[in-house]
């Protein structure tokens, strides 16, 4: 399962297992701003910093097949804001290939 690879990635704070999880050809559209992040334009260091300033709580699992992953998790970003994180990827050839989100704020 990818979502295996992922997770444990995110909790290990290792942004090259990360990236061995994302598609070369990976977009994700980032729901704060719009601005989409594609792999090939992702610096490692940028990414290693923000994967390491996220703390996730209760990541789980909805659904994965072989076409999407659909995931769920209470984020705490380097601000202090909290939110409630919808993760949508559809997946190509076995990877991460476009990837939207959809967050509650939590008070």
């Amino acid at each position: 399962m990818l979502f295996e690879k992922m997770k444990k990635a995110q909790d290990e704070g290792d942004v090259n297992l990360w990236r061995e999880c994302l598609h070369d050809d990976w977009e994700f559209l980032m729901h704060s701003s719009g601005k989409i992040h594609r792999k090939g334009a992702a610096d490692p260091q940028e990414w290693a910093k923000l994967v390491k300033s996220i703390t996730r709580e209760d990541v789980r699992c909805i659904y994965e097949n072989d076409d999407i992953l659909v995931t769920h998790s209470f984020n705490t970003y380097a601000s202090g804001d909290k939110e409630a994180l919808l993760w949508v990827s559809r997946k190509k050839d076995g990877l991460l290939w476009r990837t939207e989100t959809g967050a509650t704020p939590i008070k």
